[in-house]
């Protein structure tokens, strides 16, 4: 058999090759998506393949229904889910999601977000809570969590305020130290109480007027029993 041969016998088996394996070189427009060796017209957003293009069909369409998007033209037959913004997560929805476009998620008050892709929270985090004997340093916002810093003494806090406040003085108010304040609680007091001595102090004083008052009439009336009649 001649080289002549031999070529005429591998042009078959070459454009065998070519038909079956040809596909992977297929080169579909952007318009397109490729499937098996056909290239079908993209869907457009807010739709779904339903059945694929053929020969003398084009592609059939559904529109995205039941909590599902689809962003941009596809070629799949599935829309993609709607995100669920759920307390759970620490979430609110602040978009809702449509045909075309994914919902957006937002912390709940009170919380921060701890996981955000482009525009959407996907995980949020509740603020820290500061301790008694410390004050909120800096509020957490929507993207950071609240720092808090300890009381110096002299001062004191709950937990919940942006400052300390000082203890009261109850000398400069005229009143008692009760108990003394803390980190956490203000200083308790109270009215001035009377020791034991003025009270004794007190009741002999009082004694003692008594005392000279009843004196003071038992005389008077001996004086005028002492004088007698009138004469007339």
């Amino acid at each position: 058999m001649n080289l002549r041969s031999k070529h005429l016998e591998a042009a078959p088996l070459l454009i065998l090759l070519v038909k079956v394996f040809g596909w992977n070189t297929l080169t579909c427009r952007p318009t397109e998506y490729q499937i098996g060796n056909e290239c079908c017209p993209l869907c457009p957003s807010g739709n779904r393949v339903e059945t694929h293009c053929l020969e003398f069909s084009s592609t059939s369409c559904l529109p995205c229904v039941n909590d599902t998007f689809m962003n941009l033209p596809t070629g799949l037959n599935k829309c993609y889910p709607c995100t669920t913004c759920g307390p759970d997560s620490g979430l609110k929805t602040n978009t809702s999601c449509t045909a075309t476009t994914d919902s957006v998620c937002e912390p709940l008050e009170g919380f921060y977000c701890i996981d955000r892709i482009e525009n959407h929270c996907a995980a949020a985090q509740k603020h820290k809570q500061c301790q008694p004997g410390q004050y909120i340093k800096h509020r957490g916002t929507a993207l950071t969590d609240s720092h808090c810093s300890e009381c110096s003494d002299g001062s004191f806090s709950d937990g919940t305020l942006t400052s300390c406040r000082p203890h009261t003085q109850c000398e400069s108010q005229n009143l008692q130290l009760m108990q003394p304040g803390t980190a956490s609680t203000d200083a308790e007091c109270g009215h001035l109480k009377k020791t034991p001595t003025a009270i004794i102090v007190s009741v002999v004083v009082l004694g003692l007027l008594v005392a000279g008052s009843l004196v003071a009439l038992f005389l008077r009336r001996k004086h005028l029993a002492g004088k007698g009649p009138v004469p007339l």
